[in-house]
């Protein structure tokens, strides 16, 4: 009675949501509330409900110390019968082919599936990955996925928000679980013969400390608090009940009988059941429980050391007699046992199966175990177990903790004078030290790699050392070297039968390729994707959609760029692939740019930005679309974004990196807001290391327009529109500009042209809400005697034009409804520096200097 008070309108919403899964509209059900709200018995009490109108199948994420691999896809699967183990092990561990199975066995077609996931926020990734795949499929299924998770600001809840903020909006039904109101608890209370008041002071209406202290048998003054009450009951049972409390204690969710029976012994019935009688335990026929987590660990953090130890190490004994437990499990309890020995044996294997289905945070969370163990481990073993931690630890982005590893497996092979694993840990930092943004280390690491294992002989190691070589040599625009180091990767590694190198090598020879024979290069990169995708090279894979889409960019073949961003993006969504997706989705935000699709190229970019997560590299090309941006849109927040993009360039120039800087910095200095000379500098800078006069195109008509004067220089192999605009074709320029749909660029051609098109350029600029430039060429029109200049919108009128995208609006309505941008941030689920960006965009449309000017501002325009 007590949880169910107040919670009529949410059992309702999933009955609507589990009739609509029964017609074929397939839905996520997201139930989030503090710990105790009460989240559980609403899923109880809907279950209850359901009856026969779904078939039904339950699972839940642990409190281990480190998440199980998967560990609720294991359990829907036992309920529905489906050997998933087989499964895993047929699929090669592959996760998009695995979830594809588990979709054919829950979509019934003829009538409704009710998937339960409890506890979200304890999720490994490779759940989290499963839960994004199934959203974005949901909808066409008869599929209710119900998910629980509480509202706390842990790194686990953030990691839940960003997993359903990648599920389309209207496949996902969000379900605040509430604290119990006032009314509601002095209404309990009183049934009770209790106190209200004070129950309520003491619990602000969370459901399940609400019903520990109504059950309290104290006489006069209420327990101190929560964890008291539980503690206060649990004193009541007989020494022998409390003992079996104590060893349940250290499960985390559930007991299973078995387990119960070798930790104790004989697991007394009685001594159980009076677990379940004084409200402690639930029978689940098979297993034991608390009714809450929170009651579970008010228990267990009354153990002395000694005896969670003690109870650990049975359980752990127990599960390890039974054979088939899950080997996360299994080091949980090993660690809270202190058992080091089976810690060193066992950690390591869990971090090979977490890794083997994609929770790469999980796998690099039990290296870390391992570590911490290595000591007494052979040289050899422990140099392995450092290499593989930096290798999970680059793939979650944590770069730092990459290096430090794999220089202590770099110092360990180089004393055991094994310099072939010596060479190809230089290689791995060197890339990493890439990632990282430091081009000097890299180049440094990278070459002695390559002279370390050519002394060695012919290896694999050495063919992706002169790869990596390549890969870096391109990078820096340096064609030919990139294109000689390229070819003797791939001679070597097909020498050696190793694909993996050979697609590698070809990413970078058709990359390079692309300032000297396009068709050659679309032929290098195209089969470089080819083999990825066959032999599942999954980074490669994203590196080629990426590496095409630049070429497609570079060559301003605009349609081709889209086609690899979005099938990229896709394949990097559906592949958990982060770094790659936020890459890519900065260079779309540069297209978006391009194709005049500002509010879009600014979400796009936000996004990226917003992710702490992303390494410089990473946020590169959303800073150049944001940039480029909020400079065009005379927002102020611009000059961070900049300094940022030269902080990049302080650890090695690299032209790909210098070009998009100094044009931001030509522009600014041609609107008058940056100094000339110094944008000439770094133009003159990229003019000296750009290998063909293509790369340069763009820089070249910047500085034509900063300095009409100089002569431009040869202009072959420049884009088209460049080259028209370098030798006065302004017209043919626009033209062409408009075929690419490129508004912006064609409206810079018009600018220099004669009086009307310097008019259309105006409105152009207005159209885009580029105030800045509009306002520069009215300057420019004025100084030449043109007269009747239009001044531009009234304020209202651009209020009434302020571009806002959906996501935008909907923050605009919130801040009107008086939200602080840390509730936005809950109530859209996505991460409060996020909504700053979103915020800060929004004042910028509106011309406001604060949310009551913008709420007031979008009133009057009629926005809201």
């Amino acid at each position: 009675m007590t949880l169910l008070l107040e919670r009529q309108t949410q059992l309702a919403q999933l009955d609507g949501l589990l009739a609509q899964a029964g017609r074929g509209r397939g839905h996520v059900a997201a139930l989030s509330g503090e710990a105790g709200a009460g989240k559980s018995a609403l899923v109880e009490a809907f279950i209850g409900e359901t009856g026969a109108r779904a078939r039904i199948f339950r699972s839940a994420c642990e409190d281990l110390s480190i998440p199980d691999p998967l560990g609720p896809l294991y359990d829907l699967a036992r309920e529905a019968q489906w050997a998933m183990p087989q499964a895993v092990d047929a699929r090669r561990g592959e996760r998009l082919p695995l979830f594809s199975d588990a979709l054919d066995v829950f979509e019934a077609r003829t009538g409704a599936t009710l998937l339960v996931i409890e506890d979200l926020h304890w999720a490994d990734d490779a759940t989290l990955d499963f839960v994004r795949f199934l959203g974005r499929r949901i909808a066409n299924t008869h599929i209710l996925l119900l998910l629980t998770a509480r509202t706390d600001r842990s790194e686990g809840q953030m990691r839940v928000r960003r997993a359903l903020g990648e599920i389309p909006a209207a496949s996902v039904a969000r379900i605040d679980v509430p604290l119990l109101s006032e009314a509601a608890v002095l209404s309990l209370a009183g049934a009770a013969g209790r106190d209200g008041d004070a129950i309520y002071r003491a619990t602000a209406g969370n459901a399940f400390f609400v019903t520990e202290l109504l059950s309290c048998e104290c006489e006069t003054a209420l327990p101190a608090s929560v964890r008291d009450a539980v503690l206060a009951r649990a004193e009541r049972l007989s020494a022998g009940a409390r003992s079996m409390l104590d060893a349940v204690s250290v499960f985390p969710r559930r007991a299973d009988a078995w387990a119960l029976a070798g930790l104790c012994g004989v697991a007394s019935a009685g001594q159980l059941a009076e677990c379940v009688s004084n409200g402690l335990l639930d029978d689940l026929g098979d297993a034991f429980a608390f009714r809450h987590e929170i009651a579970r660990h008010a228990i267990e953090t009354m153990l002395t050391t000694s005896h969670r130890r003690a109870f650990n190490q049975r359980a752990l004994s127990a599960l390890l007699e039974r054979g088939d437990v899950a080997t996360a499990r299994l080091v949980h309890h090993a660690v809270e046992a202190h058992n080091l020995e089976t810690v060193r044996e066992l950690a390591p294997v869990a971090a090979r199966e977490a890794s083997r289905v994609g929770a790469h945070r999980d796998a690099a969370g039990y290296y870390e175990v391992a570590l911490r163990q290595a000591d007494t481990l052979p040289a050899q073993e422990r140099a392995g177990l450092y290499e593989q931690y930096a290798f999970e630890c680059h793939l979650i982005a944590r770069i730092d903790e990459a290096i430090e590893a794999q220089e202590q497996a770099r110092a360990l092979q180089q004393a055991l004078g094994n310099s072939l694993k010596e060479g190809d840990s230089l290689r791995w930092l060197s890339r990493f030290a890439y990632l990282l943004g430091d081009r000097q280390a890299a180049d440094r690491f990278g070459a002695q790699a390559v002279a370390l294992l050519e002394a060695v002989g012919p290896s694999a190691e050495l063919a992706m050392a002169y790869s990596n070589l390549s890969q870096l040599a391109m990078l820096a625009e340096r064609l030919h070297e990139a294109l000689s180091l390229g070819s003797r990767a791939i001679e070597l590694a097909e020498r050696l039968n190793r694909p993996d190198v050979v697609c590698h090598a070809l990413n970078n020879v058709g990359a390079a390729e692309q300032w000297l024979d396009l068709a050659s290069s679309r032929r290098h990169l195209a089969r470089s994707l080819e083999i990825a995708l066959r032999e599942n090279f999954q980074e490669h894979a994203a590196r080629a959609f990426t590496n095409c889409a630049c070429g497609g960019m570079n060559q301003l073949d605009y349609r081709e760029a889209q086609s690899f961003l979005d099938r990229g993006i896709d394949y990097c969504v559906e592949n958990d692939l982060a770094t790659w997706r936020d890459y890519m989705l900065g260079v779309r935000a540069q297209l978006r740019l391009r194709q005049g699709c500002w509010d879009e190229a600014a979400s796009e970019a936000l996004d990226v930005i917003g992710n702490d997560q992303a390494t410089a590299l990473v946020r590169y090309p959303a800073l150049v679309a944001l940039a480029k941006l909020r400079l065009r849109r005379g927002d102020p927040s611009a000059e961070p974004l900049l300094a940022e993009m030269k902080r990049f360039l302080e650890k090695g120039i690299e032209l790909q990196r210098l070009l998009p800087y100094a044009a931001v910095v030509a522009e600014q200095a041609w609107l008058g807001q940056a100094d000339k000379e110094e944008a000439l500098r770094l133009i003159g800078l990229a003019e000296g290391l750009s290998p063909t006069r293509a790369v340069f195109a763009e820089l070249a008509v910047w500085r034509q327009m900063l300095a009409p004067d100089v002569d431009p220089g040869d202009t072959a192999g420049m884009a088209l529109p460049y080259k028209m605009l370098l030798t006065g074709d302004w017209h043919g320029a626009a033209s062409a500009w408009a075929e690419l749909d490129a508004p912006y660029e064609r409206a810079l051609a018009l600018a220099r042209g004669d009086e009307a098109a310097q008019r259309v350029a105006l409105e152009t600029f207005e159209a885009l809400g580029a105030r800045p430039v509009a306002q520069h060429v009215r300057d420019i029109m004025r100084r030449s005697g043109v007269i009747h200049i239009a001044r531009g919108p009234r304020r209202s009128t651009r209020a009434n034009r302020a571009g806002l995208t959906e996501r935008q609006m909907e923050v605009l309505q919130l801040i009107e409804r008086g939200l602080s941008n840390k509730r936005i941030a809950e109530h859209l689920a996505i991460s409060p520096k996020t909504v700053d960006h979103h915020v800060s965009a929004v004042l910028g449309k509106l011309e406001a200097v604060s949310r009551g000017e913008a709420t007031a501002a979008a009133r009057d325009s009629g926005l809201i």
